[in-house]
C-alpha cells in the first residue's frame, strides 16, 4: 500500500474475529446495499457502484460526517472476490489506503479473521495548518476501530436493521 510518494507513511494494522461465514463478511464488504447499512457516514451510492467493487473503478458515494454531507471517492486498487479487498479512498483531504482481507478461522458456525489494514501520510492538510503524526495516527486508529467493531456487529446480527434507526424503531420493527 502506498498512499503517498515519498511522504513518510502512518500504518494502522487490527483485525476482529466474525461469527459469520467469510461469504456473509464478502457480501457485507462487496455489495453497496449492504455497505450503506453498515459503513459508518455512508448514505448512498452515486455512481460507479454497477460493478462494485472492481479494480480501477472509480466510485463516489454520498456521506455525512456528523451533519456534515461530503463526497466519499473508493477507486478499489485490488479485488479477490472473498479474500481482499484494498481501496484508495478520499473524503475531503483525508486520503488513505485502506485493505480488509478475510481468513477462514474454521469451526461451527463458520467464522472469520478480518484484517483492516490503514495507510494514510504523516501529515494531514486542513485550512491553516495541518494535523500531525500524533493526531493522525490516532484519527487512522479510530477510523479502522469503528469499520471492524462495524462490520462485525452487521455481519453478526440475526435480523440486521440500519445501523443508524434509533434504538425505539427497532424495537418497534421487531414487534
Amino acid at each position: 500500500m502506498a498512499a503517498g510518494g515519498g511522504t513518510p507513511l502512518i500504518t494502522v494494522g487490527m483485525s476482529a474475529a466474525v461469527a459469520a461465514s467469510r461469504a456473509r463478511v464478502w457480501s457485507a464488504l462487496a455489495e453497496p446495499a449492504e455497505a450503506v447499512r453498515w459503513r459508518p457516514g455512508l448514505v448512498a451510492p452515486l455512481e460507479g457502484c454497477e460493478r462494485y467493487p472492481h479494480a480501477g473503478q472509480a466510485v463516489r458515494w454520498r456521506c455525512r460526517v456528523r451533519e456534515l454531507p461530503l463526497l466519499l471517492h473508493e477507486t478499489p486498487l485490488e479485488v479477490v472476490a472473498g479474500e481482499r479487498l484494498h481501496a484508495r479512498i478520499r473524503l475531503g483531504l483525508f486520503h488513505y489506503e485502506a485493505a480488509f482481507t478475510l481468513a477462514p478461522l474454521g469451526g461451527e458456525p463458520p467464522r472469520t479473521r478480518v484484517s483492516l489494514q490503514i495507510q494514510v501520510e504523516n501529515e494531514l492538510p486542513l485550512v491553516g495548518g495541518t494535523l500531525d503524526r500524533f493526531a493522525v495516527r490516532r484519527l487512522a486508529t479510530e477510523l479502522a476501530a469503528t469499520e471492524l467493531m462495524a462490520l462485525r456487529d452487521w455481519c453478526e446480527a440475526a435480523r440486521p436493521e440500519r445501523r443508524d434507526a434509533p434504538a425505539a424503531l427497532q424495537v418497534a420493527a421487531a414487534h
